[in-house]
């Protein structure tokens, strides 16, 4: 038996599926999960000190490379001087700043410390300054596992094959609407019925959780102006777009300005950060100055504060982004090409630092067509892949990643194996 089927069995004792994160598990894909006892650059290795080449990235903040040396000094000095205090910290303050500047839309921000605290305090505090109650989701797009958000979402849930949980109650969900991804029609239709009573409208301009697939213009400026019209907020959920496909994420490249904005991931540079932010006249209903209650003991935290700054100091460095985005175009073109060889219906696509693979022959535009991908046979490239010592995530619904360590050699290495694995598949 080896090491990580030890672990693992020894984790199912204690842990629930023997993971403490759904999309950590292999139930999809079958096996093994592989456990990580450390990682550098572009790669880490498993319990039994296999190498991998990792397109995972901590599912995104590891943009700069595993254990990046200025990352880790950073932290190291950071925890010498306290790991928390409860107390303001003028990291704080610089981190809320960076923000700021980087994205325009964001006026004032409040740090957290995942990427669920902060869409589920989002939608409170759109609530609480509208007064309304209802809020518009899309199929297929995952807002963190707070109550209300568990309708018709991506990410594990997918996975899965259950788009709704378990445990949240009638009331809590009958306030959340649930659109067709890229359908604009729609939305005109829904906001002719309810418009008036819609508090917010929350999306990912470029969806992650259902495997990669970008808005079109035309359904985010649909949003964005039936919300100015009827009163609603647009909110866009930049967890993992955020600083990933565009130093100013995904809003940048559209050229359309939310009213407000949840972040995360990349900001925390592989520590507990994420925020949410917007216009100053909306944040100002934000405790202690107004009557929506958000706090959290956590908040901020001087050490991944610390991370995070020193990661949003490198991604600013100029070509960053358009070397990033080189070379992830490169892996998706390569991979692309390889499957073509062995007659295999395949697809990619690339935004910045992220990038999507489906086993279909065209690129999904929505979640009917994400859906209608071949499933069984990513299963068998994602082990056959696994063998050859590239990890990709382990489901055919999530985006991958590549960070400024994924170099010309890493990439070559991923098509080598990538060709061997096609070869298997025909």
């Amino acid at each position: 038996m080896s090491n990580n089927e030890t672990l693992f069995a020894r984790a199912q004792r204690s842990t629930p599926g023997g993971v403490n994160s759904p999309v950590r598990a292999f139930k999809s894909v079958g096996g093994t999960p592989r456990f990580i006892t450390r990682a550098s650059g572009a790669r880490f290795w498993d319990a039994d000190d296999k190498p991998y080449i990792d397109y995972i990235g901590s599912w995104g903040p590891a943009i700069v490379g595993h254990a990046h040396p200025e990352v880790v000094k950073a932290v190291q000095a950071a925890a010498e001087r306290g790991l928390s205090f409860g107390a303001p910290t003028e990291g704080e303050i610089l981190m809320a700043e960076a923000i700021c500047h980087i994205v325009p839309s964001i006026e004032q921000v409040r740090l957290v410390s995942s990427g669920t605290e902060a869409a589920m305090s989002a939608l409170r505090l759109a609530r609480g300054a509208t007064g309304r109650d209802k809020v518009i989701k899309f199929e297929g797009c995952y807002h963190g596992h707070a109550d209300s958000m568990l309708v018709k979402a991506g990410s594990g849930l997918l996975t899965f094959g259950n788009p709704t949980s378990a445990g949240v109650p009638e009331d809590f969900a009958k306030h959340t609407l649930v659109l067709d991804y890229n359908d604009p029609a729609q939305l005109v239709e829904t906001f002719k019925k309810l418009g008036n009573e819609i508090a917010a409208v929350i999306v990912e301009p470029i969806a992650g959780n259902m495997n990669l697939l970008p808005a079109t213009q035309e359904f985010l400026q649909t949003m964005r102006d039936l919300c100015t019209q009827y009163g609603a907020l647009l909110m866009f959920d930049e967890v993992m777009s955020g600083f990933r496909v565009a130093l100013g994420g995904a809003q940048s490249l559209y050229g359309i300005q939310p009213d407000m904005t949840v972040l995360g991931k990349v900001i925390g540079g592989g520590l507990p950060v994420a925020a949410f932010g917007g216009r100053a006249d909306l944040m100002k209903h934000l405790a202690p100055l107004g009557p929506v209650y958000q706090a959290g003991t956590l908040s901020g935290n001087p050490v991944a504060v610390a991370a995070g700054m020193t990661t949003l100091k490198i991604i600013q460095t100029p070509g960053f982004f358009e070397s990033l985005g080189k070379q992830t175009k490169k892996l998706i073109d390569g991979l692309t090409a390889l499957a073509s060889n062995h007659g295999i219906a395949f697809c990619g696509n690339s935004v910045g630092g992220m990038f999507g693979i489906y086993f279909n022959e065209k690129i999904p535009t929505n979640y009917s067509e994400i859906m209608s991908s071949n499933k069984e046979l990513f299963n068998r490239f994602f082990h056959t892949m696994l063998e050859e010592g590239v990890y990709l995530a382990p489901s055919a619904f999530e985006a991958g990643f590549v960070s400024a360590a994924h170099d010309d050699s890493v990439i070559e290495q991923t098509l080598a194996a990538a060709d061997k694995a096609f070869a298997k598949l025909v």
